[in-house]
């Protein structure tokens, strides 16, 4: 397949896509806030972006503060239509978990939790869905012996295949799994995606991760280009197969594999519809996001004005158009790509439209 050249119908949906994108950025409505409740964790995973452990420096934010950036927004959204979700570290750490998402339950915000599996039993579950859980994310890399080796513990693959069969069998709980997929483990995509389906799982969410956080440290997690043609590929033919909803994450713009890997065009909802508060107050795009594209602190500024009044290097991105960028002729649609994959100085540190390049 010729990865260089995008067809009519996909240039025309490109097009469709970019004009709504551009109301969306006028418009900014907050579909998605995330929490980044703590910084502790109960692993040590070699891909960690915000260098997690068990006993964070960082003490994990009293509820009652992240309450008010809350109370801030809600007068001005319908909050049925705003999913707060609780990242970390892992949050099921926090042993007010349940009392912090009955909170938000009863102010009408839908919440959800992004969780390696670790501390999730049927148990912490069902105290979870009475207070109101709506949604879960948990993570599987690999099979056993790759899953243990990235997240450091020898019984992470066992249990966070037990949470994941929990989650599944909840019909009123929206669920998905996440792979990081690297070079240990790209060969066994298919008997991952098995192991889903035995568990009943059928949303699989995949993501190659940019060589930054603890993830320098290990070359195996990167992928080569041969690779990250083979895993669209895979991801394009597994989803036509329709056995388990496989989809790529909104790491980057894909050239031709547009329209075939996800359920929608490439965009990055970065300060458009997605934000975040960070474990020191610092309101930004996603907690995916690294580097210092702070727009405020709820300990100083109301979040309602920040997200209104700021945000501007998030909806207008010409700035990205420098380097390998400024002479794209893709920047019209991926507008440099994903703010997680600018470093402090807005350098793109991985282009993945370049990587499907011959």
């Amino acid at each position: 397949m010729d990865t260089t050249k995008l067809s009519i119908k996909q240039r025309i949906a490109l097009e469709l896509a970019r004009q709504l994108r551009q109301n969306e950025k006028e418009l900014h409505v907050l579909r998605q806030l995330f929490w980044e409740c703590t910084l502790r964790c109960n692993l040590q995973c070699k891909h960690c972006g915000s260098d997690c452990k068990h006993e964070s420096v960082t003490s994990d934010m009293p509820f009652g503060d992240f309450l008010k950036a809350i109370d801030s927004i809600t007068p001005h959204v319908d909050p049925h239509k705003t999913m707060i979700i609780f990242s970390g570290g892992e949050p099921l750490m926090r042993k007010d978990l349940e009392a912090c998402g009955a909170e938000l339950y009863r102010r009408g915000f839908p919440w959800g939790i992004v969780s390696n599996g670790l501390a999730l039993n049927e148990q912490r579950l069902n105290s979870l869905k009475q207070a109101g859980l709506r949604s879960v994310t948990i993570s599987l890399d690999g099979l056993e012996e790759d899953h243990n080796w990235l997240r450091g513990n020898h019984e992470s693959f066992k249990k966070a295949s037990n949470a994941i069969g929990l989650i599944a069998a909840e019909k009123d709980l929206i669920s998905d799994v996440v792979t990081c997929v690297n070079h240990r483990n790209i060969s066994s995509l298919d008997q991952i995606a098995n192991h889903l389906l035995t568990l009943g799982m059928k949303n699989w969410r995949l993501f190659t991760i940019a060589p930054m956080g603890r993830a320098r440290d290990y070359p195996e997690l990167q992928i080569s280009k041969d690779e990250f043609k083979t895993l669209m590929t895979y991801i394009e033919q597994t989803r036509l197969a329709k056995k388990i909803n496989c989809s790529y994450s909104c790491e980057g713009f894909l050239g031709t594999f547009e329209g075939k890997v996800r359920d929608h065009l490439y965009q990055c909802n970065a300060g458009i519809s997605t934000a975040s508060v960070l474990i020191d107050g610092h309101i930004s795009g996603c907690t995916s996001i690294r580097s210092n594209y702070y727009q405020g602190n709820i300990y100083q500024d109301d979040f309602w004005t920040v997200w209104n009044t700021k945000f501007d290097n998030y909806r207008h991105r010409n700035w990205m158009k420098q380097d390998r960028c400024g002479c794209c002729a893709m920047f019209r649609y991926c507008e440099g790509g994903g703010m997680h994959l600018r470093d402090e100085h807005g350098k793109l540190m991985v282009c993945h439209y370049e990587q499907l390049q011959k």
